[in-house]
């Protein structure tokens, strides 16, 4: 599988991702090389940066100048990292990214996954030893899971032949605790969990054209299968509580 994804900017279905493997690059910049992200501006260097993939997250390095670049973690509550200029190898760990690049008074922006993100479990008492990192890795904090919950939720609840959630039934699912959610975010989240749980081919097997509706039919079924979203979890989707309440 490959380590890390990188989603051009306006890009919008898996035949505009670029997929690297791990100790594989990608240049970036206006005038990238051949196989590489060009990002037309005229504010953006001609050869900017580069990402490096390793297993679980990646490196970037600012080829700039005079710019320093923003990784930001879109569900870290304003987490980021600063880039400066000309820094090399500077390692990302978050496993969604966004890449922030100032340009003539522009800010641009492409997203970066690392999809393969695992979370050892629980070690037992008196066994040394690494320990065994789950079948599946998901984190329960994280959006993509409270999409995959809110797919799942009408046969969690005892309807086993319920047709799936539209889109734009699962942004109303999903507002309570989510206020700013759309239907390109809930697509977004879609995509990453079919590349997260192992569900979409290679990028030299998919066959074209839009899938979707496929592609959340076999995650409901996965979860529902593996027990990966059970109906405790479906509190994921319930609205925050107010400061008055808390």
């Amino acid at each position: 599988m490959y380590s890390v994804i990188v989603v051009p900017p306006g890009g919008t279905g898996s035949g505009d991702q670029i997929h690297l493997s791990a100790g594989e690059k990608l240049a970036f910049g206006r005038s990238a090389r051949e196989g590489g992200l060009t990002i037309a501006h005229e504010g953006v260097s001609r050869v900017a940066g580069e990402i490096t993939a390793h297993r679980a997250f990646w490196i970037l390095s600012n080829l700039s100048q005079d710019q320093t670049y923003v990784v930001e973690n879109p569900e870290g509550a304003g987490e980021h990292i600063k880039v400066a200029p000309g820094r090399l190898d500077a390692p990302v760990s978050f496993e969604f990214s966004r890449v922030v690049l100032p340009a003539a008074g522009e800010l641009l922006s492409f997203d970066v996954w690392a999809p393969r993100h695992t979370y050892s479990g629980t070690a037992h008492p008196g066994v040394s030893g690494a320990t065994t990192a789950a079948a599946f890795s998901l984190d329960r904090t994280k959006r993509y899971f409270a999409v995959l919950a809110a797919l799942c939720e009408s046969r969690l609840r005892g309807e086993p032949h319920a047709p799936l959630a539209t889109s734009d039934q699962l942004v109303e699912r999903l507002r309570p605790s989510w206020p700013a959610v759309s239907r390109s975010s809930v697509y977004w989240n879609i995509d990453y969990l079919a590349v997260k749980l192992r569900l979409r081919p290679g990028p030299d097997t998919a066959e074209p054209g839009p899938r979707r509706y496929g592609k959340k039919e076999s995650l409901v079924s996965l979860a529902l299968r593996f027990d990966l979203v059970r109906e405790d979890d479906l509190v994921v989707l319930a609205a925050a509580p107010s400061r008055a309440e808390q």
